[in-house]
């Protein structure tokens, strides 16, 4: 009996290692025919609720992205242009400090292929990428790809599915003579988009609320402003009674919510739902919006007028003047002609923001600004009497255009930094950043302080206490940029500045680690280096454990990644604790191996994976399949407590954010260790 119950906890201690073992997403590829020599090799990936993968275009800096590798292609086969993927989210990481492409239930991948090689009958294709939760995990595949005929007439369209769970392939060939119904049944899985459904609603409000801000500044310019009353007035004046005035009014608002929104609509039109949304690392394209921004901004600032043809809203005028609907429409035409050279930098700059993020992002940034641009004249039209409490058009009106100017010229240099990030020239790093922001809203505050005047300025005798507030308010946030030079972390406008680590002192000024200097690792013993918070860590674990072992101190075996977002959370606010520090200082040998190290293994070194028969060929393929091996687990991070016999002291543990059950944990292995 004794035998069966020591069986029975041997089975399911198994069957929990192996429960270690994570796959969240599935696979099944198909092959569409495009015509007579080019196929569509089709991924589509099911991921596991809560779970996402990262896009192919995800920045640098942050988690990794996906890579699709190409076998053999020379000779047998060209491929068409980038593999191109179903739309994705973009997330802001607070640990990586970018914005992150990521996707979650489903995704797609197509890639057009242009066959060469007529006797061709399959393709391979290497997929890496990395799928997280509360842990990360780095995983591969290999596809291959069954080739349809290529005699077949072109109008006919063969798909090859097939599972990567199975060794077998079905083939399915869609002729003319196929209905309809059958052809969207049968390619249907491919076209599913991402769920994420919730935070994509979250991203579009917040564009609403933005952009209506927007609207409402562009309403406070000198453009704008002094047609309120005018607008009312013609209203008021042309109305044969009250109600028909109101129903004027309403018709003039939606009309110039309607002009905006086309104008969004266009915009989406024309470049693709989500075109821009897959540029906005593109370093041209950020190029090409810093210098449209800083152009923005100086025509703020008074450099000169951004105006339309005069012959146009002469055209528009004549319209307008012939009444009804249609000249009502025309007068709303009107006013976003006449206001275009204040209206126009803001306008841009919304619709630069909304359509890198796309999908309906500048449909929806044109319908809030347009709603706050609106508003006002609609609700002064039904209540006349409301003008009496409007301000007096005057110098504050510029004062405003002025404000907006500088604020154009800091975001611009926003959209410049992503290019420096990208193509990792290191021309405009964190302290330049910050500089030059220093500098834009330290002039700013001296502007709102009178010490600064501009072209447009009206003469300035004194500064009212509105003035001197926004003028204290800016300065304050100026003086707040300033430690940011030494180290500080300014969370208050993370995601704005490159991240820490892309700065001449990534920690602080006159605070270094000694990486890269000749002596970075005196003091410190064989093959080790000084890893986070300072602590002694080794990235070999033969090296690790033998210092383990002369040391006499148990090890902390840390599965660990470059891009692992949870890993660097457990790093920055678990592993900083100073209980827990003192303790991964003095009393543990840390081993930390990288699973996503890209370096590739010396020759001699490479093999093929007895666990997963995989082709083991850089240092981060030999941690994990080490990870796989001997702890049955594939996920990251993952920390196990060993002797300097190799043996497990605790049950490993993964992600743990509570510090005190962590810091319990690790003491419970130095405990068994001293034993």
């Amino acid at each position: 009996m004794k035998r069966f119950y020591a069986l029975l906890l041997l089975f399911f201690t198994f069957l929990s290692a192996q429960a270690q073992i994570l796959n969240p997403v599935s696979w099944k590829t198909s092959v569409e025919k495009k015509s007579d020599t080019e196929v569509v090799l089709v991924f589509d990936a099911t991921i596991e609720h809560e779970w996402h993968m990262f896009s192919q275009f995800t920045p640098e800096g942050g988690s990794s992205p996906s890579v699709f590798e190409y076998k053999n292609a020379k000779g047998n086969f060209e491929l068409v242009g980038k593999t191109k993927e179903s739309p994705y989210k973009k997330v802001y990481s607070d640990v990586f400090e970018v914005d992150e492409y990521m996707f979650e239930n489903k995704a797609q991948f197509r890639q057009t292929v242009k066959i060469t090689n007529p006797n061709l009958k399959s393709i391979s294709v290497y997929v890496e990428y990395q799928v997280c939760k509360e842990s990360c995990i780095q995983q591969d595949k290999t596809f291959e790809f069954k080739l349809p005929q290529m005699n077949v007439k072109a109008s006919e369209v063969a798909v090859t599915i097939t599972s990567v769970d199975s060794t077998s392939s079905q083939t399915a060939v869609v002729t003319d003579s196929t209905s309809s119904s059958e052809v969207k049944e049968t390619v249907a899985t491919s076209q599913e988009k991402p769920v994420g459904k919730k935070e994509e609603k979250k991203g579009l409000l917040s564009i609403f609320f933005f952009a209506f801000l927007g609207g409402f500044a562009a309403l406070l310019t000198p453009c704008v402003f002094p047609m309120i009353p005018m607008t009312v007035s013609f209203f008021t004046k042309q109305s044969k009674n009250k109600a028909q005035g109101i129903r004027n009014a309403i018709i003039y608002g939606v009309s110039i919510i309607l002009i905006y929104v086309i104008l969004g609509t266009l915009v989406t039109a024309i470049f693709g739902a989500d075109a821009l949304n897959a540029l906005s690392t593109n370093v041209w394209f950020n190029i090409i919006f810093f210098v449209l921004l800083v152009f923005f901004a100086a025509s703020f600032l008074g450099a000169f007028e951004i105006m339309l043809p005069n012959s146009w809203a002469n055209k528009v005028d004549r319209q307008a003047d012939k009444g009804g609907i249609i000249g009502i429409l025309f007068m709303a035409l009107a006013l976003a002609i006449v206001s275009f050279s204040c209206t126009g930098p803001i306008v841009g700059t919304l619709l630069v923001e909304a359509a890198s993020k796309g999908g309906l992002a500048p449909i929806v940034g044109m319908l809030g600004f347009s709603s706050a641009l609106a508003l006002p004249f609609m609700l002064f039209a039904m209540f006349p009497g409301w003008l009496n409490s409007l301000p007096k058009s005057g110098g504050w009106l510029n004062t405003v255009k002025v404000v907006l100017g500088f604020l154009e010229l800091a975001l611009a240099f926003k959209f410049l930094s992503n290019a420096d990030l990208v193509l990792q020239a290191h021309l405009l790093e964190r302290e330049t950043f910050l500089a030059i922001w220093i500098a834009v809203f330290g002039a700013l505050a001296f502007y709102l302080f009178g010490k600064i005047t501009l072209p447009h300025d009206s003469p300035l005798t004194h500064i009212s206490v509105g003035r001197l507030s926004l003028g204290l308010l800016v300065l304050s946030f100026t003086i707040y940029l300033i430690p940011g030079l030494w180290g500080a972390p300014l969370k208050l406008i993370s995601g704005f500045p490159p991240p820490m680590t892309y700065s001449e002192s990534p920690y602080g000024v006159g605070n270094s680690k000694g990486v890269g200097n000749s002596d970075s690792h005196a003091g410190l013993p064989d093959g080790a280096h000084l890893g986070p918070h300072d602590i002694v860590a080794f990235t070999e674990y033969e090296k690790g454990m033998a210092y383990a072992k002369s040391a006499n101190k148990p090890v902390l075996l840390d599965f660990t990644g470059f891009a692992c977002v949870n890993c660097r959370k457990m790093e920055d606010y678990v592993w900083s604790k100073p209980e827990i520090l003192s303790i991964l200082k003095d009393k543990v040998v840390l081993i930390s191996l990288y699973v996503d190290d890209k370096r590739e293994l010396p020759e001699n070194e490479k093999y093929t994976s007895k666990e997963t028969g995989k082709e083991i060929k850089t240092i981060g393929n030999k941690w994990s399949d080490f990870q796989i091996t001997h702890y049955k687990a594939n996920a990251q991070p993952y920390y196990i407590i060993l002797d300097n016999e190799a043996n497990r002291l605790t049950e490993p543990v993964g992600y743990t954010p509570d510090s005190d059950e962590y810091k319990a944990w690790l003491e419970s292995g130095i405990a068994k260790y001293k034993k």
